[in-house]
């Protein structure tokens, strides 16, 4: 199983869209620059879904390749398979949390402050996005195929246009850490009982397609 891990983390790298990463780092740059010192959340929060996204569309490397016949042939079971992938997408998330801490330490030394509170939604962010992201759309892709995936994903892009419009002013996006932190833990809780729950799903899907 850790090949399998291997292989799963090595693809998701690999197959990174260069463009979707250039629009990534574009936009981040804009938010870190017109955001202040909130600009550090806020290009996490872009990050985190750029990462939540790369996970499910690597999956379109292995259907390219027909990994499938190599994994049916391997003495491995269908749980297996699929929590392999599964672990993988924990494993990124320390790109992600990296990602995060970078971008709010070069907000704060732009912006000469500091606010502990920002710095911890921005690492709960890296975390709970693609936890989030992955335990919705994965079970579409071991369902369905990654098309019904990607089409799925493409919903949680429109919400953050409009969250970063409303709340690009310093006061706006004050407000909302404020109104969030309280349900940090509800949230965060919630995230990793989706993500057992999607595994235990899309292993009957695999299972069902095998």
């Amino acid at each position: 199983m850790r090949g399998l891990i291997y292989k799963e983390v090595a693809v998701f790298y690999k197959c990174m869209d260069k463009k979707m990463l250039g629009m990534a780092a574009a936009f981040s740059l804009l938010l870190l620059y017109s955001a202040g010192i909130y600009g550090g959340l806020m290009a996490s929060v872009m990050l985190a879904m750029t990462i939540g996204a790369q996970n499910v569309i690597s999956y379109v490397s292995d259907d390219k390749a027909h990994w499938k016949w190599y994994e049916m042939a391997m003495p491995v079971s269908s749980f297996h398979v699929v929590a392999s992938k599964y672990i993988s997408v924990i494993c990124t998330l320390g790109f992600g949390i990296a990602g995060s801490l970078l971008f709010n330490l070069i907000s704060s030394v732009c912006f000469q402050a500091f606010d502990g509170m920002v710095w911890g939604l921005s690492v709960f962010a890296a975390v709970f996005i693609p936890l989030f992201w992955t335990g919705l759309c994965l079970p579409l892709t071991y369902w369905f195929g990654v098309q019904s995936a990607q089409a799925l994903g493409l919903f949680f892009v429109i919400p953050v246009f409009y969250m970063v419009k409303y709340f690009e002013d310093g006061a706006g996006i004050s407000l909302m850490t404020g109104a969030l932190s309280p349900y940090i833990l509800t949230a965060g809780t919630a995230a990793v009982v989706l993500f057992a729950l999607s595994l235990a799903v899309s292993t009957a899907g695999y299972a069902r397609r095998k």
